[in-house]
């Protein structure tokens, strides 16, 4: 229960407060927004990782697994076994290669065997005109080679090789696309991985898998770490121009990010302060005469301190709502996704808006402890 004492004490806080509503609510605009500009910005730095990584992968794929022990190819299982061991949540997708020299019409070519559903997944910047192979038999090539050759979507290349066991294949292809990307797979031939393992007479084997990944570079590895412990014959590598681009822009992203949120709480205080401190101006003669009539200096600084409080704890609630909804506009517009919310940074928020708010009285506090009575009841 309240009793008499607490009572007098909150209801000369909220007169107070009511009195100078017009400063008061100065100093509440700017508690709302530097708490709205601290919790949508601190949100957006623990969401920017995971946004800007999706964003990444659209440059491609993040990790290279390759033949340890200097072997030419490495078997599927062990692939398989390798990748279940990132975490699967993360995972975008994974892309087997397979290359190998083939002949069409006596000009040598490199014909390279994948999986076309998981090729789009860790290489969406491919452009392809047409579409991609889905029967057997079915080729897309690189648009150097269509230039090269005068090859358009719906023609057959005649295509010559051997196998592993130096049995030779003749076959007709159809192409079905034309890749374009400003890198060697421009002079490629690309086939389904199971078609290319048939002319080859070879199964379960693949030359390089590319892994697309949502993940950090030390995430990354971390994870390429386990998959050495744990596999012997593959040896995982970083696809380190992503990588490095990928941290170094998150890396500077964030330092903006907090350093505008520490501008603002810096302007919060000062706001707050200069409001403080012009009350404590107009309230000199009131603390001069409570100070005659016996108040103390910790009764006067507990007084001006609960005020600074409640602007500090309701500027925090105003500012997680308007945060909230700031840092899912950002999200929306920049990224076009939805924003997850670390639901522990709410409260959070309004302890942070409370204490830069406390802090920023405690100059105007010991202005107001500093008030003579005799001087301010004579009018000086």
């Amino acid at each position: 229960m309240i009793n008499k004492n607490q009572r007098f004490i909150i209801k000369t806080l909220v007169s107070s407060l009511i009195r100078r509503r017009s400063r008061m609510a100065i100093a509440l605009l700017g508690v709302a927004i530097g708490a709205t500009v601290l919790l949508g910005m601190v949100t957006l730095c623990y969401d920017i990782p995971r946004q800007m990584g999706q964003e990444f992968r659209s440059y491609g794929a993040n990790m290279l697994l390759m033949p340890a022990n200097n072997q030419s190819t490495m078997s599927m299982a062990d692939v398989t076994k390798a990748v279940k061991l990132l975490p699967q949540d993360k995972l975008l997708g994974v892309t087997p290669f397979r290359y190998d020299a083939i002949r069409s019409n006596q000009h040598p070519y490199t014909i390279v065997g994948t999986d076309f559903k998981q090729v789009i997944k860790t290489s969406p910047y491919w452009q392809i005109e047409g579409k991609l192979p889905e029967h057997p038999n079915e080729i897309l090539i690189g648009t150097d080679i269509a230039n090269f050759a005068k090859l358009t979507i719906g023609s057959t290349m005649p295509v010559t090789g051997k196998s592993k066991q130096n049995a030779r294949f003749d076959e007709d292809l159809t192409i079905t696309g034309i890749v374009k990307t400003g890198r060697s797979e421009d002079s490629f031939i690309f086939i389904a991985l199971h078609d290319l393992e048939q002319f080859l007479e070879e199964s379960d084997q693949a030359e390089v898998v590319e892994v697309s990944i949502t993940a950090t570079q030390d995430e990354l590895k971390h994870d390429i770490e386990i998959i050495k412990k744990q596999s012997d014959s593959i040896e995982p590598h970083l696809i380190k121009w992503v990588t490095q681009s990928e941290s170094s822009v998150l890396g500077k992203l964030s330092s903006l990010l907090y350093l505008v949120t520490f501008v603002v709480l810096m302007l919060t205080m000062i706001c707050v302060a200069t409001t403080m401190m012009t009350v404590v101006m107009e309230r000199r003669k009131e603390i001069g005469l409570k100070k005659a009539i016996g108040a103390n200096n910790r009764s006067i600084a507990k007084e001006f301190l609960a005020e600074g409080l409640i602007l500090g704890v309701l500027g925090g609630i105003i500012g997680v709502i308007c945060g909230l909804i700031f840092a899912q506009v950002i999200s929306t517009n920049v990224f076009g996704r939805t924003i997850n919310v670390e639901f522990y940074l709410i409260p959070t928020t309004v302890v942070v808006s409370a204490i830069v708010t406390v802090i920023a009285c405690l100059i105007p506090v010991k202005r107001a402890l500093e008030v003579e009575p005799a001087l301010v009841l004579r009018g000086e």
